[in-house]
């Protein structure tokens, strides 16, 4: 906004990644029997983009831990839904337990990954997830904050970025930027980007197998 001290920025007329894109991409990071949580918006959709060959076991902190695909229409059974309330299916060998318990598996340093949407990232890695910008009193502090400081992990959380127009890595040196969307440079990344990043001389495009 004008008189904010931001110089804006013109944003090129290119084609992003969609939500479920950003969802398909992202779970390609995610590592085989592995115990990853799901936090809501996009990360929500990632079940139904895993790899095949892979198997994760997701958790849920309303009591699941081996929750797979959203289900589709006819399959949905509402007493069977993640943290979001949409009903969901399992992999063999799921479990459900006590609401408490999930989320002291998040507290005690039980899960490997946490997918979270984030508003912001510093270039240390720092994630900013739990207060809408503008938004009045101080937010909906809680559950993300256990779940990130959970995952094996405390401040400086962040470990890959994923957005709708590259996948950046938060290295002690720096913030490396990995792949671009299809059209995009690397430049024009860092233009949109406030924290400077680390690039080579050739980007690949983002990869979605």
């Amino acid at each position: 906004m004008p008189g904010d001290g931001i110089q804006e920025r013109v944003t090129p007329a290119k084609p992003r990644l969609t939500r479920e894109q950003i969802a398909q991409r992202t779970a390609l990071e995610l590592p085989d029997g592995g115990y990853v949580n799901l936090g809501w918006g996009i990360p929500n959709l990632i079940a139904d983009y895993l790899p095949k060959e892979i198997t994760v076991y997701f958790h849920s902190e309303n009591g699941i831990l081996g929750m797979g695909r959203r289900a589709r229409p006819g399959e949905e059974d509402f007493d069977q839904v993640d943290a979001m309330k949409i009903p969901v299916t399992l992999i063999p060998g799921a479990s459900f337990f006590h609401q408490a318990d999930a989320h002291l598996m998040s507290r005690g340093g039980h899960l490997d990954v946490a997918v979270l949407g984030g508003f912001q990232v510093s270039e240390k890695g720092d994630l900013s997830n739990w207060k809408i910008p503008g938004a009045k009193g101080s937010g909906g502090i809680g559950g993300a904050m256990d779940i990130a400081a959970g995952a094996k992990t405390a401040l400086t959380c962040v470990d890959t970025i994923v957005t709708d127009l590259a996948v950046i890595d938060v290295k002690p040196e720096g913030l490396i930027l990995r792949e671009v969307a299809r059209g995009w440079t690397a430049e024009e990344v860092q233009e949109l980007t406030g924290a400077p990043l680390i690039a080579g001389q050739r980007i690949p495009e983002m990869s979605f197998a």
